[in-house]
């Protein structure tokens, strides 16, 4: 099985700070890969690296084998990238339908067949009877599951989640953590940020751990969990998974 995505000694300064340090690591195609570190550890900046919106300093990540480094945002989602943002960002008069039609017509060239495809990822993330309203009419909780259901739509082998648990109630969370265990096994690839630790840690097959812009530690959750420098830069005590 070829590798999905490589991250080749990837850096990002800005300015005097360096954000992004030497991170390598690899995605296999199925694989639910959670990315975790402390506040300003550089994980949202890896991802806008690999999703497009910023350039890296340094290094290289190549996707399906291919060289994408530096590549324009909209030209990743082209071959397959999908990304949440950690603030949603709708088109807040446009209503839910037509939000996650936007991202539909990147995959759906008719009117028809972009809303059928919205309409059916909204009733995948829960959104279906919200589907008229207006964005702007949305908790913050619904916003987030609109920013799942708008990477969902443009049909990515490889999606990026940037904390779509923020703002859930712990039902939802169990809702929303069942449905992305399920994606590999529709063919989406995932990688995970989150700070509801109980959720990833029990659903990613495998961590990334980076601090202060360095990877420190990557392997299984239940190894993670009680890394000593897992547990002194972010855990703060060793987790048990039941």
């Amino acid at each position: 099985m070829s590798t999905l995505l490589e991250v080749r000694h990837v850096s990002r300064s800005f300015h005097t700070t360096t954000a992004v340090d030497d991170i390598s690591f690899a995605v296999q195609p199925g694989e639910l890969l959670g990315l975790i570190g402390p506040n300003g550890a550089g994980k949202s900046t890896l991802f806008n690296l690999i999703a497009g919106v910023l350039p890296p300093s340094a290094g290289q990540i190549l996707f399906d084998g291919k060289p994408v480094t530096g590549w324009k945002s909209h030209d990743i989602a082209r071959i397959g990238i999908a990304r949440t943002f950690q603030i949603p960002k709708p088109y807040r008069q446009l209503s839910v339908v037509e939000n996650v039609m936007l991202s539909a017509f990147l995959r759906e060239k008719s009117l028809a067949g972009a809303r059928k495809l919205a309409e059916t990822t909204l009733a995948d993330v829960g959104l279906a009877d919200y589907s008229g309203a207006p964005a702007n009419s949305l908790t913050v909780g619904l916003l987030k599951r609109l920013e799942v259901a708008r990477a969902l739509a443009m049909r990515p082998k490889l999606v990026l989640f940037d904390e779509i648990m923020a703002g859930l109630t712990p039902t939802e969370v169990g809702v929303m953590t069942g449905f992305v265990a399920g994606l590999p096994a529709r063919g989406i690839t995932v990688i995970w940020v989150e700070h509801v630790l109980y959720a990833i840690m029990k659903t990613a097959t495998r961590m990334v751990v980076i601090n202060r812009g360095k990877l420190i530690a990557e392997g299984a959750p239940a190894v993670m969990a009680r890394d000593p420098a897992v547990v002194k830069a972010y855990l703060g005590e060793e987790m048990v998974l039941a």
